[in-house]
């Protein structure tokens, strides 16, 4: 007849009356009193299930000592005949004999294969170079009734065993897993978790123990710490595990407690705080280990006073939690009367978490519901429901009311929409679901991605303090990439702006100084990849825009020149000023961008700050490097030089890719043959000298990147010309030679820098040129042979080519510099460098109707508009299906229209109106 024990159990458990049904004498020897004798039989027959057999039959050897193990350990548990730490600590003694024989069987098996060859044939694993250490709960002894076990495996890739240590050991790793998790009729042993080695995603099941070493040491984030705080070496090189571990308690536990591993441990504090969000206390359906109050936050208030203080009281190394309760009060870290609360709060809890766990054999946490609870209530010897409902509630408010005084202090890790934890080498289901709130459709994607950052997968995410920055940063960054539009395609932006930051700690800091970062950097990587490219290559660029007045008016050229004096004085080395001018002149070219995206400042303003700021490099530089020339060749009597800009800069409408279309004039006095330095250069010789250095100072990649692109093409003769070119050559070209596209080019020319005599001349002889009578016809046919050449040669891809599309800027710019060609000699204030102003002047000189300048001026705003968007935000071509939403909302805003069809309509039919207007007026 069945005892009454085992009558409550098979009542209570459908999986243990299977184990009692099937071993009825053995279920009976389980009530008897011979509890020691019968278990030590169990682990005998487990630690020697390899001698002697098969791979195939250790594991059914093994899966029948599991089975015994379970019903014995489950009769122990509920008739309380053994203590909690007594069944915890002999759940873990079977689970290291287990893995242990498990490991002999395979080695044995490949020694009869000649793949290993063993130092001991009686003990494979002696001195193998193969260990595994156990971690969690078993690696502490407390394992629970139904837990999987944590394992991590490592080897010495100079073991000498095998041939090929890490193919071996990889395969024997999976082969191990296999042999004890694989469910087959007769169960199962332990299910395995190998996913708290380093990096899990990125690295082989079975690792060089070397190459932990190093990562531990150099790259161990806070939860590592904590969970080496339990690990074990339980199987294979035992001797091999111990010296690893040794060797990782410095990392572990840090021996001055100073300001940096405070934040350190508060960085993992705020982490668990955030793990407190797994929903309200309710008892049924709570999870007694996860939930508020619950097993985890006990283990968590032991594990981070113990980083905290081990380092300096090996007494709190302790991988137990009940024993470093009372190493906590002893050494006063703790209260006594806290100790013994949660001394008791953990007993029960883990008590119920056994019973739940011993129903159905399964890893569950969560307290049953329903009709379930009043069996579970049942089980764990409560008379009502009630009362085991009141029991388990008073036991969690207690666990939350201690573990709350440890945790007040952290800011929290969660959002309005929950909680956000990354730790470990799994999804946590409650930061999956916040990420789901928060808009991200790739949860489990994006949540594998911050754990590789925490894992130290891109360079800016290695050393501990960006770690640290980055935890405290990620719920704000979460936000304000949900705000994006498109979160899930913000957060790739993002990993890919993380991917090429060459340091994480300065901009995560800088984020943490300046909320406003933050969605400034959110804006960039949602809307324009080009400045975000520009953003991971140097982050100190952010800088520019967090100084006071930001957002006051651009600077003009006049403040712009007196900044860069003091960015760059006059004592640096012309390589030196080559690097800070790329250092000042991209942080203003920042600044301008920041500006467009927020909205803050007009087409017309961009195109003329970014003029002013290349008008100021580019005086800056050529200053620099004609001292550079008189240090090494002296200087010329009577020298003259001048800048002359044509194109984008010198309309002053640059955009943020603009290149410099330029030409360098020089003269000299008439009697001059030689420069007078230490190493002489002849006239022609000298001048083209500079201009190649001048130019080299503005295209030369240098570690701080490259300034501008240059153009010299447009300079008399092209490209078969001197790069410099004398004044006298220059007015003669001019007024005996240029083709009609050069003196369309003319138009647009403007004097930046150099000489200003030099500079006057060169303005006299432009205005001449560009006034002199000339055939009106021959001219348009010019015009019009010129932009079929550029049709054929350079075709546009779309309308979204707002610069070649027929109808485009090009034609606005051609019909306006033709107009001004025609009509300069009788109106000459309708030349100007900046075709804005060229085509007001024209339509109040009534050369050009009002019907005809109101849809140029239109479609020149409409162009600019648009065309200063995607130049800042993109690389290439655009195409509006691949757009970001920001992106597309920001040209939607430009264009004054609903969707993208309706903007595509829109530069359709104004690019055909300009067309019209370019074919009229060339006389096509």
């Amino acid at each position: 007849m069945m005892s009454p024990l085992l009558q409550k159990i098979s009542s209570c458990s459908p999986y243990l009356k299977r184990l009692i049904d099937d071993a009825p004498d053995f279920a009976a020897q389980c009530v008897g009193g011979k509890h020691t004798e019968t278990y030590t039989d169990i682990l005998v027959q487990t630690r020697s299930a390899w001698c002697n057999n098969d791979v195939d039959g250790t594991a059914w050897v093994l899966r029948k000592m599991k089975s015994r193990a379970a019903l014995l350990l489950a009769v122990l548990d509920v008739g309380s005949t053994w203590s909690l730490s007594e069944i915890t600590q002999s759940l873990s003694d079977f689970a290291d004999a287990a893995v242990q024989s498990a490991l002999n069987a395979l080695l044995q098996e490949a020694a009869r294969a000649q793949k290993y060859t063993p130092a001991n044939l009686d003990d494979p694993s002696q001195d193998c170079g193969y260990t595994i250490l156990a971690m969690g709960k078993h690696g502490a002894g407390e394992l629970n009734y139904s837990s999987d076990i944590d394992l991590i495996a490592f080897y010495d890739p100079d073991a000498t065993g095998t041939s090929d240590p890490a193919n071996f050991f990889v395969k024997l790793t999976k082969r191990l897993v296999n042999l004890l998790q694989d469910l087959t009729e007769d169960g199962y042993v332990f299910r395995i978790d190998l996913r708290l080695r380093p990096d899990p995603r990125a690295t082989q099941v079975a690792i060089s123990i070397e190459a932990a070493a190093v990562y531990y040491e150099n790259m161990g984030q806070n939860w590592e710490r904590a969970a080496y705080i339990k690990a074990r070496a339980v199987a294979g090189d035992i001797a091999l595990g111990q010296e690893f571990l040794q060797r990782l308690s410095p990392y572990v536990w840090r021996k001055y407690l100073d300001f940096a591993a405070i934040a350190d441990v508060q960085s993992l504090i705020r982490q668990i705080h955030a793990t407190k969000g797994h929903g309200e206390i309710a008892v049924e359906g709570h999870s007694l280990k996860l939930g508020r109050g619950g097993i985890r936050e006990i283990e968590f208030f032991v594990q981070t006073q113990q980083l905290i203080a081990g380092g300096r009281n090996p007494k709190l190394r302790g991988r137990q939690t009940l024993a470093m309760l009372d190493a906590l009060a002893e050494a006063q870290w703790i209260t006594p009367q806290a100790a013994l609360d949660l001394r008791q709060c953990y007993i029960d809890l883990r008590t119920w978490e056994h019973r739940a766990q011993m129903i159905d054999d399964q890893q569950t946490h969560l307290v049953p519901t329903g009709e379930s609870f009043k069996n579970f209530a049942i089980f764990c010897g409560f008379e009502t429901p009630d009362m085991c409902s009141a029991r388990i509630r008073s036991t969690l408010e207690t666990v939350q009311r201690h573990s709350s005084q440890l945790f007040v202090q952290s800011e929290s890790l969660g959002t309005e929409h929950g909680s956000l934890v990354f730790t470990g080498g799994e999804d946590d289901p409650e930061t999956l679901a916040t990420l789901r709130a928060m808009g991200f459709r790739a949860a489990s994607e994006i949540s594998a991605s911050i754990r590789g950052w925490h894992f130290g997968r891109y360079v800016a995410t290695r050393s501990r303090q960006a770690k640290e920055r980055l935890t405290e940063l990620m719920p704000d960054l979460l936000a304000a990439l949900a705000r994006s539009g498109d979160p899930d395609r913000s957060f790739m932006a993002f990993d890919a702006f993380l991917a090429k930051l060459p340091s994480g700690v300065q901009l995560f800091s800088m984020i943490k100084a300046n909320a406003n970062v933050l969605s400034l950097i959110a804006l960039i990587l949602g809307m324009a990849p080009r400045m975000a490219d520009a953003m991971s290559k140097r982050p100190r660029i952010l800088e520019a825009v967090l100084e006071p007045g930001f957002f006051s008016p651009l600077p003009d050229k006049a403040t712009l020149a007196s900044a860069i004096q003091i960015a760059i004085p006059e004592t640096l080395s012309l390589e030196e000023a080559m690097d800070w001018a790329r250092v000042w002149g991209r942080e203003q070219q920042f600044r301008v961008g920041v500006r467009m995206l927020s909205d803050t400042v007009t087409p017309q303003e961009i195109g003329m700050a970014f003029s002013n700021l290349a008008d100021v490099l580019l005086e800056k530089l050529l200053t620099v490097v004609c001292r550079d020339m008189e240090i090494r060749h002296g200087s010329i009597a009577g020298a003259r030089l001048a800048i002359l800009a044509m194109g984008k800069l010198g309309g002053q409408e640059m955009t943020a890719t603009s290149d410099l279309d330029l030409i360098l004039v020089y003269d000299h006095d008439s009697q001059s043959q030689n420069s007078d330095g230490p190493r002489p250069l002849g006239i022609q010789q000298y001048f083209t000298k500079l201009t190649q250095r001048f130019i080299a100072a503005l295209t030369a990649p240098t570690a701080e990147g490259q300034l501008y692109d240059v153009d010299l093409r447009l300079r008399p003769s092209g490209s078969s010309g001197p790069v410099a070119v004398h004044v006298g050559s220059f007015k003669s070209y001019q007024s005996e030679s240029a083709w009609t596209w050069e003196k369309l080019a003319l138009t647009r020319a403007r004097v930046v820098t150099g000489s200003a005599s030099l500079g006057v001349e060169l303005q006299a002889t432009i205005r001449a040129s560009l006034v002199r009578p000339r055939n009106a016809a021959t001219t348009c046919k010019d015009v019009r042979d010129m932009r079929a050449l550029m049709a054929r040669e350079l075709p546009p891809y779309g309308v979204w080519d707002l610069k070649r599309s027929r109808g485009g800027n090009v034609d606005i710019e051609f019909t306006a510099q033709l107009l001004q060609l025609l009509h300069a000699q009788n109106h000459p204030h309708v030349l100007s460098s900046n075709t804005a102003t060229a085509l007001a002047a024209l339509a109040s000189a009534q050369v050009l109707s009002p019907a005809d300048a109101a849809i140029l001026q239109a479609a020149q705003g409409l162009y600019s508009r648009i065309g200063h968007i995607l130049r800042l935000c993109l690389e290439g071509p655009f195409h509006p299906q691949s757009a970001p939403p920001q992106l597309a909302h920001a040209l939607l805003a430009a264009a004054a229209t609903p969707d993208m069809n309706s903007t595509e309509a829109l530069l359709a039919e104004t690019q055909s109106a300009v067309a019209d207007i370019f074919d009229r007026i060339s006389g096509e």
